[in-house]
């Protein structure tokens, strides 16, 4: 789930423009938009049978930190720390290409555009539906990402799993041009319980 989360917060990285795009082209500038290294921020949540969960992401190339009422994770390029309330703890490590790709947004952007078969999911009501189907065999039935036609930015996804359950994910508070430095990637022990034991697994 954490990675499909992402992916669907790595949208809001591009502010689109034009008045039609293909759906491949909006993954396309979702991709170069995150590669060429802009910061962006948005705040999102997270309503499913499982429960509910809130957080805010900021993006620039591929640093990124995530601060959620359910997991904190910050990576500045090379080193990742991530904290889980579950285990209170903070594991420190170098995460391989596979380890992006459940938790980087642009990694997680660009397995999904090779992994997923990318189609118009329709219009209406001001707004536009991308649809992503999978290729092979998944626990995705498929995903729908919505934009509002009139600012070309995401405002709702649903994630809808072969066994019927559905997430749905709402994005808010967009900002294309976020303030940000060295620091914002990386752990800040202010965010976590005081005496978090932090664990060095490199």
């Amino acid at each position: 789930m954490r990675k499909k989360l992402l992916f669907i917060v790595a949208l809001v990285a591009v502010a689109f423009t034009a008045s039609a795009q293909s759906p491949s082209s909006v993954v396309d500038k979702v991709l170069a938009a995150i590669k060429g290294g802009k910061a962006v921020s948005a705040s999102y949540s997270v309503s499913s049978s499982q429960g509910s969960s809130k957080g805010t992401l900021v993006m620039s190339g591929k640093k990124f930190r995530v601060l959620a009422s359910d997991v904190k994770c910050w990576y500045n390029g090379t080193t990742m720390w991530s904290y889980s309330p579950a285990t209170d703890e903070v594991n420190i490590t170098t995460p391989t290409a596979a380890d992006l790709q459940m938790t980087n947004p642009y990694s997680a952007a660009q397995n999904f555009k090779s992994s997923y078969i990318i189609s118009k999911g329709g219009t209406g009501n001001g707004t536009y539906t991308i649809r992503f189907t999978p290729k092979k065999k998944s626990n995705v039935k498929h995903m729908l990402v919505t934009v509002s036609t009139s600012t070309w930015l995401i405002n709702k996804a649903e994630i809808v799993q072969t066994n019927g359950t559905k997430a749905t994910i709402t994005i808010s508070n967009y900002n294309k041009n976020a303030s940000v430095n060295a620091s914002t990637f990386e752990f800040d022990k202010n965010q976590v319980p005081a005496g978090t034991e932090v664990v060095d697994l490199r």
